[in-house]
């Protein structure tokens, strides 16, 4: 499983007066500790005005890279900003996102273009999130046609079926499964991702709808996802999740992750 280290998030009210103060060594402590728990990639989101978020991502991410040599998650609604932010990091990770609307592939895709770099991209297009599986595939295949045209491999792509609040749904997850499915069947190299917590906005005990949500998406193909990998209650459940589903030989993983303490007992000091 490829896990996107959502901790670094300017909305999140620490975070942001950790930015704000330059606080550089809550920033890096965020990084080291989504490092020790198994994440691949440490997403960065400034959640600042636009005018000085070049600047901020700038500073985020050169402090990062002082506490970890993990790939960066470049993320931010603006796609000039993900590239302009591109030269800052030490090599290719993750921009975090694109999507069917506006101009943001056309930003974004010519800047990858023959490089190692991956991308998120979101199923919505110009006129907001798509109601149905099959608007939803149709923004997909949008994306797809417009990646080839820069020989952006599928395996580059992190495609987010847009996992919204279940509280909301009507029909539980059962539309954005359809979506992963038919996805995968596609394009079996493709990468699925989503943010986990997205799903249990306005619930209580949110702990345990993240938990069976990711189980279920897994098993419909997600291989990637936006979480806090501190969660060793969550981070168990993706181990064993893949294990059940047979994408982990021997448990393997599953034993090595908790023979590491990632979950299911306490890290020896």
């Amino acid at each position: 499983m490829i896990i996107i280290g959502e901790k670094i998030n300017g909305s999140i009210p620490s975070v942001a007066k950790a930015i704000q103060e330059r606080n550089a060594d809550h920033i890096r402590h965020l990084a080291e500790i989504q490092t020790q728990a198994g994440a691949t990639y440490i997403d960065i989101l400034s959640s600042v005005p636009v005018e000085i978020e070049v600047e901020t991502m700038k500073w985020l991410i050169e402090t990062v890279q002082e506490a970890t040599d993990l790939p960066i998650s470049i993320d931010s609604p603006n796609p000039e900003t993900l590239v302009e932010c591109m030269p800052f990091v030490n090599k290719p990770g993750l921009l975090n996102s694109v999507s069917g609307e506006g101009n943001k592939m056309d930003v974004v895709f010519p800047a990858i273009q023959g490089t190692k770099w991956n991308v998120a991209a979101l199923l919505n297009g110009n006129y907001g999130i798509p109601k149905t599986a099959a608007d939803r595939l149709k923004v997909f295949d949008e994306i797809m046609e417009k990646a080839a045209k820069f020989d952006i491999a599928p395996s580059r792509i992190h495609v987010d079926p847009l996992v919204e609040m279940l509280c909301t749904a009507e029909d539980g997850i059962n539309m954005i499964a359809e979506v992963m499915e038919t996805m995968r069947e596609k394009y079996p190299t493709i990468h699925i991702t989503g943010a986990c917590s997205n799903i249990s906005f306005n619930l209580p005990a949110r702990k345990i709808m993240n938990q069976a949500f990711i189980v279920l998406s897994i098993y419909k193909g997600m291989d990637s996802a936006i979480l806090d990998p501190t969660n060793s209650d969550l981070m168990g459940m993706v181990y064993a999740a893949e294990a059940l589903k047979g994408d982990d030989e021997m448990c393997i993983n599953y034993i090595s992750a908790y023979r590491d303490g990632l979950f299911g007992q306490k890290k020896a000091k």
